[in-house]
Order: C-alpha cells, then structure tokens, then sequence
C-alpha cells in the first residue's frame, strides 16, 4: 500500500492534501471550536508541546474509546503537553460528545467548515471528507517531531509511542 492510503475494513482510501513529515515545519491551520470561534491552534498553543489527534468522528466507538484515552492520558501529562482532538463532526457533535465523556483535560476542534487540518497535513479521506485516524505532535518551537497515520482507520493508534513522543519533548 502507497503512503497515500489507508484502509477501512480493509478497503483502500486515498489521503488527500500535503503530507507532512518529522522536522517539517507544522503547517497553520483554523478549526472551530465549540462555541462556534475559529481557532488556530498552533498560535494558541505556540511554545507549548501539541499532541494533534485527528480522527474520523466520535460518534464512533474506536474514536470514542480513544479520545478518552488521550482525555485521562492528559490529565496525567499534567501540562506538560496540550492535547487537541480534530475531526470533521461540528462543533455542536463535539460540545455533546465532551459533555457526556466528561472530556476537560482537551479541546476538541472541527475541520467540518474547509477541511483546512486535513489538507494542510495530508489526512483528508478523499470522498468522504473525513480524517484518517493520525496523530501529530508538534515540538515547542512549532515543528513536528512525531508521525502516526494508522493504516487501517478502524484500528486504535500505538498510545505508547505517541505518549514517548510528547515526554520526550517536555
């Protein structure tokens, strides 16, 4: 399988947009919160470690599950790294889902709007405008140290290795 694709249920799906690497500067983007402002994450969180958890939906039981792994995995960091958790539901979806998961040690963000995450770090299900299950940690000074696109969208990321990636830069 070419770097460009991933697979769910063992389907083959393209990534669109640029890929990004380690030691690539992190691209900018804007996302919505939950309250309906546009965010720029990396200026929000400039000079602080920033673990970007892309994921298809939480409406999805392996979303779920690890989103409120990385919400409790957070709250363990104790600020040593901001965790922020990126799909294309709307922000209202997000709002509900971190309500009822009790989720505050992350910010959620949607890219419903212009998709602006998934094309700026290559991500975006072509066809489904959806984002492929990733996770990027960007160092303080805004480069990206870590990559994870998990090849098959409906498997859970390596936790161990992005959990390393963020306690080595802290």
């Amino acid at each position: 399988m070419s770097p460009d694709t991933v697979t769910m249920k063992g389907n083959p799906l393209e990534l669109e947009g640029n890929p990004v690497n380690v030691g690539d500067a992190a691209p900018e983007f804007r996302a919505v919160a939950n309250d309906l402002s546009v965010v720029s994450p990396l200026q929000k969180y400039r000079g602080n470690v920033l673990a970007l958890v892309a994921v298809p939906s939480l409406d999805t039981s392996v979303c779920d599950l690890e989103s409120r792994r990385f919400n409790q995995e957070a709250a363990r960091l104790g600020g040593q790294a901001r965790i922020v958790v990126i799909s294309t539901d709307l922000p209202f979806a997000q709002k509900r889902w971190c309500g009822a998961a009790e989720a505050t040690n992350l910010e959620t963000l949607s890219d419903h709007r212009d998709a602006e995450f998934g094309r700026q770090y290559g991500v975006l299900l072509k066809g489904l405008r959806l984002l492929a299950r990733s996770i990027f940690v960007v160092d303080r000074n805004g480069t990206i140290a870590y990559k994870q696109i998990v090849p098959e969208v409906t498997h859970e990321p390596n936790y161990d290795e992005v959990l390393d990636a963020i306690r080595k830069l802290s």
